[in-house]
């Protein structure tokens, strides 16, 4: 029941309700633009109601990249999606604090299936409470 979204240099994968995202190359600042705007026109096109990022693959992040990750949480909740962040390695861990960056929702996860099983609980109450102002 998956399905790729899109051919582009990083492949967005639809999963239920989710959009999967493994980031498998180092990532520079045109293709974190170029990420930002895909997950977006994914999210509308599809409706998934979260967004799985894998950044395990990455050994250094710059502000830049933190303020895209960041941005692109904050980004996907206005449109009705959580995201979850997943696979961070202490060195990027490290250098986001060091630069001081604050990420205001965006939840992490240290790998995949604890990311998936954020995504469900957030995502099974949402909906949960969308039925309930439905009655």
């Amino acid at each position: 029941m998956t399905e790729f979204l899109s051919e582009k240099r990083i492949p967005i994968i639809k999963m239920r309700d989710y959009l999967v995202v493994s980031i498998q190359v180092d990532m520079h600042d045109r293709l974190a633009l170029e990420l930002q705007a895909q997950i977006l026109e994914e999210v509308s096109q599809t409706g998934a109601k979260g967004v799985l990022i894998d950044i395990s693959v990455l050994e250094m992040v710059d502000s830049f990249i933190g303020r895209m990750l960041s941005g692109m949480a904050s980004m996907a909740a206005i449109m009705d999606a959580f995201v979850v962040i997943v696979g961070m390695q202490p060195a990027v861990a490290i250098t986001l604090v060091e630069l001081g960056l604050e990420m205001p929702g965006v939840e992490t996860a240290l790998n995949m299936e604890k990311g998936i099983e954020m995504l469900e609980k957030r995502v099974g109450t949402k909906s949960q409470k969308n039925s309930k102002q439905l009655q």
